[in-house]
């Protein structure tokens, strides 16, 4: 009974259009000053206890570093390489984009940070060469996805705080399965640009591609610095964020000197109020779960759905059915902090990896970013391109298609997640 009471809350608070986070604290003050004998104090102490974690201090520094690249030209140099690399292909810019995409994503952690870098330099370049402005709309919306699977991933930063699980193995777990998603994504363009005979770009010389490389290698040395230290032990997620924040800070100011003085204070000041934003919503979510444990509701939903006879299978792809409904009407963040801790210990319960199930929530993530009504990709592509959310959503069809078919993969192949971080860690 109070669970309904709590989702129906929830539910018709977020129906009035109030930010997600707001409605989140409105629903567990209401409760708790209504229906139960919570004292006040608890409240404001799980404010504070809540978001008092190391991990969490990773989220600002990622946001950081993205800003930076994305301000800096670094977007610009990897699109150059991938250019040189692929673009000889069927449709070899939009392909270019795909492998950009990818490359910035290992650098950035965000989806609407690497749809803004790419797409915004790659889709006017699409246009001029003869390409449908939807295709090219369909290919960075989807790829620029990728953000929050290949690491680093403020999303997975996010589900590593909600369940206790280790950010490092969540970051090992994102590589093989965003580098199969990429080659996918890749391959539905290659099919598209085949069929419908978009243009090629001349073979670039293997001087070209050396030169190309080489003006992108100090950003690329980035994933070096996250995923060498973190792998090698030489320092935590949390450090490996620090350190890219300063890193990109200096080759965007230092080296390619794209982004002036000046600018840095821009820079740190919309940082700030994106990673404002996301702690806000963790602290809300924060308490909504603190909620959720004192009634005991994740215990009771665990017990009522074993109970339901559901084995892994049947577990999973309700979760699948949930967290894609859910990406209908929240983003990410929200969905993470409020699903991980009611569905996470069901997972247990059925011997689910917490890693695999971690990755698998993230491509869900993905998908939801995708598709309307909510997806933040779709309204990022949207300004770039000045298309409209329906038009949008049938650009993005085919990639979208192929995206749902890569997280049945992901879903009941645990060993695509699980491979690399077991290589490492064991």
């Amino acid at each position: 009974m109070n669970a309904t009471i709590i989702f129906v809350l929830l539910i018709v608070l977020m129906l009035t259009g109030m930010p997600i986070s707001i409605s989140l604290g409105l629903t567990v003050l209401t409760f708790l000053f209504t229906m139960t004998q919570v004292p006040i104090e608890s409240v404001a102490l799980k404010l504070f206890t809540g978001i008092e974690k190391f991990e969490i201090m990773a989220i600002p520094f990622f946001i950081l570093a993205g800003n930076f690249l994305t301000h800096g030209g670094v977007a610009r140099r990897m699109i150059n390489f991938a250019t040189a690399m692929v673009g000889h292909w069927h449709g070899g810019l939009a392909l270019a984009g795909v492998l950009a995409c990818a490359l910035f994503a290992a650098v950035s952690g965000s989806s609407p940070a690497t749809v803004v870098a790419i797409g915004s330099i790659i889709l006017p370049a699409m246009v001029k060469q003869g390409y449908p402005n939807r295709f090219g709309a369909g290919v960075v919306t989807t790829s620029g996805a990728l953000g929050i699977l290949i690491p680093p991933s403020i999303v997975m930063v996010m589900y590593s705080v909600t369940t206790n699980t280790s950010v490092g193995k969540l970051f090992m777990a994102g590589v093989m399965p965003g580098l199969l998603l990429a080659f996918l994504l890749g391959l539905t363009t290659w099919v598209l640009a085949k069929k419908r005979d978009y243009p090629r770009m001349p073979r670039a010389s293997w001087g070209e591609r050396w030169q190309a490389f080489r003006k992108s290698a100090w950003g690329l040395f980035l994933i070096v610095i996250v995923m060498g230290g973190i792998y090698t032990g030489v320092f935590t997620p949390t450090e490996a964020a620090a350190m890219a924040a300063v890193y990109a800070f200096i080759i965007a100011v230092f080296v390619y000197k794209d982004l002036k003085l000046k600018q840095v204070g821009k820079v740190l000041l919309d940082s700030a109020s994106m990673s404002a934003m996301l702690l806000y919503i963790i602290t809300n979510a924060v308490l909504f779960s603190f909620l959720m444990t004192s009634e005991n509701i994740p215990q009771a939903m665990a017990n009522w759905l074993t109970g339901q006879g559901l084995g892994m299978v049947g577990f999973l792809l309700v979760v699948n059915i949930l967290l894609l409904l859910a990406g209908n009407v929240m983003e990410p963040s929200s969905i993470v902090l409020i699903m991980a801790p009611i569905l996470f210990p069901v997972a247990m319960k059925l011997g689910i990896d917490p890693v695999h199930f971690g990755i698998l929530i993230v491509v869900n993530m993905e998908v939801g970013m995708c598709h309307p009504p909510v997806g933040l990709n779709l309204y990022v592509a949207s300004g770039i391109t000045k298309m409209g959310i329906s038009e949008l959503t049938v650009a993005v069809l085919p990639w979208l298609l192929t995206m749902l078919g890569f997280l049945v993969l992901v879903t009941y192949w645990p060993g695509l997640s699980l491979w690399l971080p077991n290589l490492i860690y064991n």
